[in-house]
């Protein structure tokens, strides 16, 4: 395979089966107006359907060896050989709102995840190939036993819809799991509690697992609070709390504790 072979420190597996590309494609619906940025656009599977369909197109690779092929077969598309995680969403966004898609390495899906929801004032939506049990973590419901960080902080700054399942049979090499395609469509309006506090408040309190909210909350960054007229019951678990109970829990942080920060 030369330079196709995929690398494992990539995390490359790529699409192969054009029913299920065909699959992603009608799901995203490019329109010609849209701002899409592909991460990992690998052999150009999805790249080849997007390119037709879209004007304003950024893909971004982190491959060497790909970047010649990509130039060669998609001269229409603007093509980044970088690490998406080092790159600067904003220089994609003018007024448009940023649609991502990708099918992502599942090593790298929580940093992705992440840099997205950090970006969601300027996305519009993103379409992402994960991992199946990942994906069944990003849309969990309170009390499920997927329930945790991802679930939380997605239903806060988006709104997530687990698409379709995938077959290990459709990728070269095939990896040793499921996969799963969900959307994610970003909420772009102000909060209340400025972001990186409320990532903060979910992280720290499932931060131990097993214990109560106010275990978990006193061995992070919140060790100084005295923790007294909480409205959330601190003797409970962090599972058992809705996204809107997080946003209670954030606003009484806020306004009663000292951050500790490390």
């Amino acid at each position: 395979m030369g330079n196709n072979k995929p690398l494992k420190r990539f995390g490359q597996n790529y699409l192969v089966d054009k029913n299920i590309v065909r699959k992603i494609i009608s799901a995203i619906s490019p329109e010609p107006d849209d701002v899409i940025v592909e991460i990992g656009p690998g052999n150009g599977a999805l790249t080849e359907y997007i390119s037709k369909m879209c004007g304003n197109f950024s893909v971004v690779e982190i491959d060497n060896r790909k970047i010649e092929s990509l130039k060669s077969n998609f001269p229409n598309v603007n093509i980044i050989n970088e690490d998406f995680l080092k790159i600067d969403l904003n220089e994609f966004y003018d007024k448009e709102p940023i649609r991502l898609v990708g099918n992502i390495p599942y090593n790298l899906t929580s940093p992705i995840i992440f840099k997205s929801i950090e970006n969601h004032r300027i996305l519009r939506d993103a379409h992402f190939m994960v991992q199946y049990e990942v994906a069944k973590r990003m849309t969990a419901g309170t009390g499920e036993k997927d329930y945790g960080i991802f679930s939380v902080l997605l239903n806060y700054f988006s709104e997530v819809e687990f698409l379709f399942k995938v077959s290990p049979n459709v990728f070269y090499p095939k990896p040793k799991v499921f996969s799963a395609v969900i959307r994610i469509r970003f909420k772009r309006d102000e909060k209340s509690i400025d972001d990186s506090f409320f990532i903060s408040v979910v992280k720290a309190a499932f931060g131990n697992r097993r214990k109560t909210l106010k275990n978990s909350l006193s061995n992070s960054i919140f060790v100084n609070c005295v923790f007294g007229n909480s409205p959330i019951d601190l003797s409970s678990r962090a599972e058992s709390l809705s996204v809107d109970e997080f946003v209670q829990l954030a606003s009484y942080l806020k306004s009663n504790c000292y951050a500790e920060s490390r």
